[in-house]
């Protein structure tokens, strides 16, 4: 699919890898909504790319629904979505305080999956209603799930969980919304340099990149964004679910 002049949503837009597919879809032409509750970041990063900043919590039906109408009033109707909107959480579920509240495990899962899920329902509705373009196109969408949904690490059950539910979710995404043209992909990180990974100190940081095979660092934001923009080029891309990880294989702890 060819982005230039096109809508793109992109949640979790205002930071990490959202904000750098972001920048780039916008290098290449696109008019670029950002979906974000970090309004300050997301009207920063609109200013510098010609965008537009829009409040929205993923996981609320009624709030996204008018979050997409407003990215459509002010862009027209998407051709690309790219799911970054995510939080994180370690927590085992048996802790020394006894069982994980379920009000934990769920907040994961509902910002992660159910988000997700919220997006794509929405902004597919748009895509199939547009004209294809000169190859059959009429949309694509990329979600972030990530290696802890195959190697989730103890502590991770929450997070594993709603990223499993991401790369579980695109297959049947796929095929259900091909007879219209949109392609669904995911793109699962590794270790990557983002916000949430910059919480740790400086030497945790350094240490989690060494155990990444090669490149011997943590993943850049621009590379997920490479990729992101691979696929939406690529027609031939479709219901895959493509770890970017620099061959890492994450270990029980």
């Amino acid at each position: 699919m060819q982005v230039d002049g096109q809508t793109a949503v992109v949640t979790g837009g205002a930071s990490g890898l959202g904000a750098e597919t972001a920048r780039w879809l916008a290098r290449a032409g696109a008019k670029v909504a950002l979906l974000d509750l970090d309004m300050d970041r997301a009207r920063g990063l609109a200013a510098e790319i010609g965008g537009l900043a829009v409040a929205c919590d993923v996981a609320d039906a009624v709030g996204a629904e008018a979050a997409v109408a407003e990215a459509r009033a002010a862009h027209g109707p998407a051709r690309v979505l790219i799911n970054c909107a995510g939080i994180g959480g370690a927590k085992r579920i048996l802790g020394r305080d006894g069982p994980m509240p379920l009000a934990d495990f769920a907040k994961i899962v509902e910002v992660n999956l159910i988000g997700s899920f919220n997006l794509m329902r929405l902004v597919a509705a748009e895509m199939i209603a547009t004209q294809p373009q000169a190859c059959g196109e009429r949309g694509v969408i990329i979600s972030t799930a990530s290696v802890a949904a195959f190697e989730g690490q103890v502590g991770q059950a929450a997070y594993s969980a709603s990223k499993g539910g991401i790369v579980a979710l695109t297959m049947p995404a796929a095929r259900e919304l091909a007879r219209w043209g949109v392609r669904v992909l995911a793109i699962a990180p590794g270790l990557f340099d983002t916000p949430m990974l910059r919480q740790l100190p400086k030497q945790a940081q350094e240490s989690l990149g060494a155990q990444v095979p090669f490149p011997n660092r943590l993943g850049k934001p621009s590379e997920y964004a490479a990729l992101a923009m691979q696929m939406i080029e690529n027609p031939m891309l479709n219901g895959e679910v493509v770890r970017l990880d620099g061959a890492i294989r994450m270990q029980p702890r």
